[in-house]
């Protein structure tokens, strides 16, 4: 069978052993999570959380919902307009489905490791190139990360008091999410801007695989991976020279970023009723988790970003309303989100494999 056909069968589909390892990891650790943050509150009971949940409005929550949805879609948009760029006119469509399996399987793979290869393997299924797939992979990793910054100097400049607020292992655990933050943007630009290191750490790892004895031909490994590297560097530079193409992926991580704050606010809105200004302190609450759980290697921080969200929200609240907020918008910005993404990944997947089939 040849590398055409092996590519119409599936190869380079995610390993269905392994994800559904890291599943039920993920499974386990939201169980033990939403326990964890429910027993934080001795007044808490399912019968109230419900309640809650009940006299809520339901416009409001409906935003939440829709913020939720609007989160994937940007990534989507981000990524249409790289893949443009690099001259792959992909649909609306295609960009949803590239974005739902990276969230999908940053969120169940630590360190969120799963992410971009799994949208790697559609949009190779949809026509490009492996290195084409990277440079617009992370070109957007590189925005994503920028956007998480700017949103973090917006929340340390304009509301320092509630850093100030948290505890201080809280602090620490931000902090240090800023350090990894920094470390990564500047790494994954570094890698953008200079081949040349990306060249030697891909060189590096083929030498070291087949000194393991894991791979073979290692001349004609080598030999592909110029090869490989030369499509790298024109996408890079294609990339490189589209300025506006960059502002606009930049602005839909942006706009992604604060869909995911806007979750948590919604729902203050929706059980609270007050007014959209009074909810403000909980979207940069949001702004210092989402920061904060950037440097634990869990999947979809569950725990880290739990723990940051129930300090932080007890600080302008009750516990017992805390964690209410907690558990809802948890479930809306992150445990519906992944329902979602998941669904859609398995119906493409499933769409290729049977159009495969009939080829």
């Amino acid at each position: 069978m040849n590398k055409e056909q092996q590519n119409k069968h599936g190869e380079g589909a995610p390993k269905k052993s392994k994800n559904g390892l890291w599943l039920i990891v993920f499974i386990l650790i939201a169980a033990i999570s939403i326990w964890a943050v429910a027993a934080q509150s001795r007044s808490f009971s399912a019968a109230e959380f419900f309640s809650y949940i009940s006299t809520a409005s339901p416009v409001w929550l409906l935003c939440a919902v829709a913020s939720t949805v609007m989160f994937i879609l940007f990534e989507g948009m981000a990524l249409m307009v790289t893949c443009r760029i690099l001259g792959h006119k992909i649909r609306f469509r295609h960009g949803y489905i590239y974005s739902a399996s990276d969230i999908y399987f940053s969120s169940i793979t630590p360190s969120a490791t799963g992410g971009q290869p799994a949208s790697a393997y559609f949009m190779i299924k949809d026509g490009m190139s492996g290195m084409t797939a990277t440079a617009a992979l992370l070109s957007n990793l590189c925005m994503y990360l920028v956007s998480l910054i700017v949103v973090s100097i917006l929340c340390f400049t304009v509301r320092p008091d509630i850093f100030l607020a948290y505890s201080t292992a809280s602090k620490i655990i931000i902090v240090c999410g800023g350090i990894v933050l920094t470390a990564l943007a500047s790494f994954n630009v570094l890698l953008l801007v200079n081949v040349k290191i990306l060249h030697r750490i891909c060189r590096g790892g083929i030498s070291l695989l087949c000194k393991l004895r894991i791979l073979r031909n290692k001349e004609k490994r080598l030999a592909r991976l110029d090869t490989s590297i030369e499509s790298y560097r024109e996408s890079t530079v294609m990339i490189g020279n589209h300025k506006k193409g960059l502002w606009m992926t930049f602005l839909f991580n942006f706009l992604q970023r604060l869909a995911q704050l806007a979750v948590s606010v919604f729902v203050y809105i929706a059980t609270t009723g007050c007014s959209f200004w009074q909810a403000t302190d909980v979207f940069f609450i949001q702004g210092y988790t989402v920061l904060g759980s950037s440097c634990i290697p869990v999947p979809g921080a569950i725990g880290v970003s739990d723990y940051l969200m129930l300090n932080g929200f007890s600080t302008i609240m009750s516990e017992a309303q805390a964690v209410n907020l907690e558990l809802l918008s948890r479930s809306l910005s992150f445990y519906l989100c992944v329902f979602i993404c998941g669904i859609s990944v398995l119906i493409r997947y499933f769409t290729i494999k049977k159009r495969g089939k009939k080829l």
